[in-house]
């Protein structure tokens, strides 16, 4: 079996990136140091990274990787950067002033302007290619979309992508609503995408199978050219497809089975025939993942419902559940419950930070944090907007970049008469209180629901996009398993408040509702859960309603 060498400087999730290289015939084996004899003979090598420009690359210099690096690159084998992979081969970047990349490419990195979109960019977009989108560079197609998730790309401009051409740099521009960036870029035995292909589903598997393989280029697939053609019926702003999220909410039964499951106002018992209080049993955590893969998920999120106090952390089933998942999926895996600080049974204490590496080691992309995001919160405002340094949101952040953490929150609404003697942000709403009240604002809840705090959601999306959260899946608790749809008012509050792309969750219960949310709100994505657990529809029936009314989703039917 072939072996693919990949440099680890212990940056984010490379367990995906192997699942990937594995399921295409190759052997894996990772590098942790520039002095490692192998970087001398092994054939080719990829050069993945997420997260901080400057941490990256402080990292290559502490391992001794930048010399080897460039002596690998000098010597004509093939060697292809991922994300943060990419923007280490040019001069700097804006999001670390001082820091000197590999300077293989001339310019330097900046951040999106967020003034008029969502930063970080997360989600599927497509590519333009410099050489007339006649033919596929390394098997990246005009006709497919790619996962992104940045907050600093090589935005350039015309003039200066017709320089990089004139010295012989072969590109794939991606553009995010008013800006254009380099998505890829190839010349001689250097190729890097901007982009994550680990985790853009088969379209991306077919592009690390051609560098792999040394197709650097190849004929447009006239079958997909058409099929884009016929589905790209809509022109988003952004560029963006909308995002579709399966959600799994994952926890023990009675009889201490993991399992999938789902209910009214977070009440996951049902009574059995003989009149027992069971947990609901919805199916398999694995094996619904990657059905709901396969169906057109553009991401699976796994929120672990049970605490597993008896567990030593190492030992947490979600870590299998992810380890196993990460396999066959090939889109973002996001995590939630648990990431915090926390003790094993045997009093060893582990960081929030220590429990989110975990995951990321096991395959998860992201993280999502509850209770402890409002608990951040609130002693971010105790202390006159600052925070501590310490809280779970800045740590992760800080080592694996904002787009690793999302806030979860969970409001319920609260009516008010006069909106004067409110401190929290109200809105004016279509429906009306039990007493005409004609305001009203969200109180967050924390624990599941069972505890209700006084600070409103948008206080608490404002102070975790300020501590360094990079993404916010918003609940609703008086939405929740009603199946009568997204709750629009709540939604539009939160997301004319943060520059953060939101994840509008809760009230799903046909393919209408997710017409209606991107119809009548700005969310970024929209997440389903009982609807797909209980077999009522498909997310691939989701995406066809949405494709017969207008709205752009990500079709992938690549043939490997």
């Amino acid at each position: 079996m072939p072996v693919v060498h990949v440099i680890d400087v212990k940056s984010g999730n490379l367990q995906s990136l192997a699942n990937a290289i594995i399921s295409l015939g190759f052997e894996v084996k990772f590098i942790t140091h520039g002095s490692d004899p192998i970087l001398e003979t092994c054939e080719r090598l990829i050069l993945p990274g997420v997260g901080n420009f400057g941490h990256f690359v402080k990292e290559l210099h502490s391992r001794n990787f930048v010399e080897p690096l460039k002596k690998f690159i000098q010597s004509g084998r093939p060697i292809m950067g991922i994300c943060v992979g990419l923007q280490t081969l040019f001069e700097s970047s804006e999001e670390s002033e001082g820091t000197v990349g590999l300077s293989i490419i001339p310019g330097k990195l900046s951040k999106f302007n967020p003034s008029k979109k969502s930063v970080p960019q997360i989600g599927w977009n497509s590519v333009t290619l410099t050489n007339g989108n006649d033919e596929e560079l390394y098997g990246i197609s005009p006709f497919s979309k790619y996962y992104f998730v940045h907050s600093y790309a090589a935005i350039r401009s015309n003039d200066e992508i017709n320089k990089l051409k004139e010295i012989g740099w072969n590109l794939a521009l991606c553009t995010y609503l008013d800006e254009t960036f380099i998505a890829a870029v190839s010349k001689d035995n250097i190729f890097a995408t901007q982009f994550h292909p680990e985790k853009s589903g088969k379209a991306g598997l077919k592009v690390i199978k051609s560098f792999l393989n040394d197709i650097k280029s190849s004929p447009i697939n006239n079958e997909l050219k058409l099929n884009s053609i016929k589905n790209n019926i809509e022109k988003t702003e952004t560029g963006l497809t909308r995002r579709i999220v399966a959600c799994l909410d994952v926890r023990t039964n009675d009889l201490g089975d993991l399992v999938v499951t789902k209910g009214d106002q977070y009440d996951v018992r049902e009574k059995d025939d003989d009149g027992n209080n069971n947990v609901r049993n919805l199916g398999k955590p694995v094996e619904m993942a990657e059905k709901y893969y396969l169906q057109g998920a553009d991401e699976v999120t796994f929120l672990n419902i049970t605490s597993f106090r008896n567990s030593p952390i190492k030992d947490l089933p979600m870590l299998e559940v992810l380890r196993l998942s990460a396999k066959t999926c090939f889109v973002p895996l996001t995590v939630g419950g648990g990431i915090r600080d926390v003790t094993d049974p045997d009093g060893t204490k582990h960081s929030a930070l220590e429990v989110a590496s975990m995951y990321f080691n096991a395959g998860a992309d992201k993280v999502s944090i509850g209770s402890d995001a409002v608990r951040a919160a609130e002693d971010y405002y105790l202390n006159n907007n600052k925070g501590s340094g310490n809280s779970p949101i800045e740590t992760i952040s800080k080592s694996y970049g904002v787009q690793a953490v999302v806030i979860s929150i969970d409001p319920k609404r609260f009516y008010i008469e006069d909106p004067n003697k409110c401190k929290f942000k109200t809105i004016k709403t279509n429906f009306k209180g039990p007493s005409g009240e004609e305001y009203c604002y969200y109180k967050v809840t924390s624990q599941g629901g069972r505890m209700v705090h006084e600070l409103g959601a948008v206080e608490l999306a404002i102070a975790c996009e300020n501590l360094g959260a990079g993404e916010i899946l918003l609940n609703c608790i008086d939405k929740d398993g009603s199946n009568s749809g997204f709750d629009f008012e709540l939604i539009n509050m939160v997301k004319s408040n943060v520059s953060i792309p939101v994840i509008a969750s809760s009230g799903a219960g046909n393919p209408q509702h997710f017409v209606d949310v991107f119809q009548n709100t700005k969310t970024d994505a929209a997440l389903g859960a009982g609807m797909f657990h209980r077999g009522e529809y498909k997310v691939s029936d989701v995406k066809n309603f949405m494709t017969k009314n207008g709205l752009l989703v990500r079709v992938d039917n690549i043939e490997l």
